[in-house]
């Protein structure tokens, strides 16, 4: 068995140099957003497999309302979701 660890790598970011992500609720006022997922539905002739698949799309959200952070959804979905996305202040 092959016990060689990866190191991780690190961002050297000064975090006095960044900006926080705002959300526009008045019930979110620490900005505490949380991680879900859009599920699509991939036809098994574009997967090349036996079945349809599931695609995973990692998003964050605002957890009181529901609503996806604009930033974090990809482009081409952003009509389709466009009466769930929240821009950022």
């Amino acid at each position: 068995m092959n016990d060689v660890q990866t190191p991780q790598p690190q961002l050297d970011i000064d975090l006095s140099a960044t900006t926080a992500v705002k959300s526009e609720s008045e019930s979110n006022g620490a900005n505490i957003f949380a991680q879900g997922f859009i599920l699509r539905k991939v036809s098994k002739f574009v997967a090349n497999t036996t079945d349809d698949a599931i695609l995973p799309i990692p998003v964050f959200y605002e957890p009181s309302s529901g609503m996806i952070l604009a930033d974090s959804i990809p482009e081409a979905l952003k009509e389709e979701y466009k009466d769930f996305v929240i821009e950022k202040e």
